[in-house]
């Protein structure tokens, strides 16, 4: 998928201003309505636009300790625990992975208290061999994209 300048503008625009109408986002790039839905549609029909709902803060609903917890599966089993992992509220991400471990999972909790009953739940899933935690301290740089969006942009004004 190609992202040119004007796909770049329109990202940069979401991000800032998620909450503003596609007719506002038109104006402030001076092009037709029309021309903006189509850019959006084909955004996300190719999968780079993937959701506009709200972001959410665990640390907000009461979930303020943040962990990763390494997996190590039993060869063969990756499906069954992914699955499986899927069914723990408090893992709000899982990934394969490579080097030390199977899956890396993103776990919040209330407590300490509550993140070692999350770990013991995941040692419990048939197939997991074992388990590796480390504890976020503080967030140093936020999930964020526009970085990248504007690299790419950059990149696409040079072609």
């Amino acid at each position: 998928m190609s992202v040119d300048a004007l796909d770049t503008r329109i990202l940069r625009l979401l991000i800032e201003q998620p909450r503003t109408s596609v007719r506002e986002y038109a104006r402030i790039l001076g092009i037709a309505r029309g021309t903006l839905q189509a850019r959006l549609d084909r955004l996300e029909r190719d999968g780079v636009i993937t959701g506009t709902g709200p972001a959410l803060s665990p640390a907000a609903l009461g979930h303020p300790v943040l962990a990763f917890v390494h997996v190590e599966v039993t060869q063969g089993h990756l499906d069954d625990v992914g699955d499986a992992l899927a069914g723990v509220p408090e893992i709000v991400e899982a990934f394969s992975i490579t080097g030390g471990g199977d899956l890396m999972t993103r776990v919040v909790a209330r407590d300490a208290g509550h993140l070692e009953d999350v770990i013991q739940r995941l040692i419990q899933v048939p197939g997991v061999v074992r388990t590796r935690t480390e504890v976020a301290l503080r967030e140093r740089v936020p999930h964020r994209l526009l970085p990248l969006v504007e690299a790419i942009g950059k990149a696409a004004g040079v072609r």
